[in-house]
């Protein structure tokens, strides 16, 4: 075996470790919260399901699927960073950047300059295949939490109704036909208590 496989070996074996991180969302029937290896796989799926509504010119689906896989696999080393949870956001772009230097670090020159690369553009969010993906990323968790009707994030972290649209922004660029259903949704919301008004 080449060391290069090797390498290659290693690197998915520590990814694998995305299936142990666990988010803070709840699956839809609450039973339990999802791990960041289920959000990436829905993630991909709702990139790919809803991207004939996609407003936003030139993006690649395929390019999107690969950032959805990509996008929180160095949380295997940094560990998930709850968007409402303001205090553990400090410090997150330090954490993460270490952790992908660890982690892209195993795989070939080529492959991981192809990997950092997406998972960079990813978060910069200012290219259209960016804004398509980030917008999905968001909306998959807000669709979680909303349909499991717990709150889950929201109410651990006292998330206000503003604090929710703002984050959600990027789908009203990328897929508007979706805005009016979220802002329904934050208004069932702060009516259950949910989202702080």
């Amino acid at each position: 075996m080449t060391e290069k496989l090797q390498n290659q070996l290693k690197f998915l074996e520590i990814s694998d470790g995305m299936k142990k991180i666990f988010r803070q969302t709840t699956l839809i029937d609450g039973s339990r919260y999802e791990n960041d290896a289920e959000h990436s796989w829905h993630f991909a799926l709702m990139a790919m399901t809803l991207f004939e509504h996609c407003a936003l010119d030139g993006v690649s689906i395929d390019r999107v699927i690969k950032m959805a896989i990509i996008h929180d696999l160095v949380e295997v080393f940094a560990g998930d960073t709850p968007a409402q949870d303001i205090a553990a956001n400090i410090g997150k772009e330090e954490r993460e950047r270490e952790a992908a230097d660890r982690l892209f670090a195993l795989l070939p020159e080529e492959q991981a300059g192809e990997y950092r690369g997406l998972w960079e553009e990813f978060d910069a969010m200012n290219t259209p295949d960016a804004i398509y993906a980030s917008a999905v990323d968001r909306f998959q968790s807000f669709y979680l939490i909303h349909l499991s009707g717990t709150g889950s994030a929201w109410v651990k972290f006292n998330a206000t109704a503003e604090r929710a649209k703002t984050r959600m922004l990027p789908v009203k660029t990328a897929i508007p036909s979706l805005w009016q259903w979220i802002e329904e949704a934050i208004e069932i919301n702060i009516e259950k208590g949910l989202l702080i008004k």
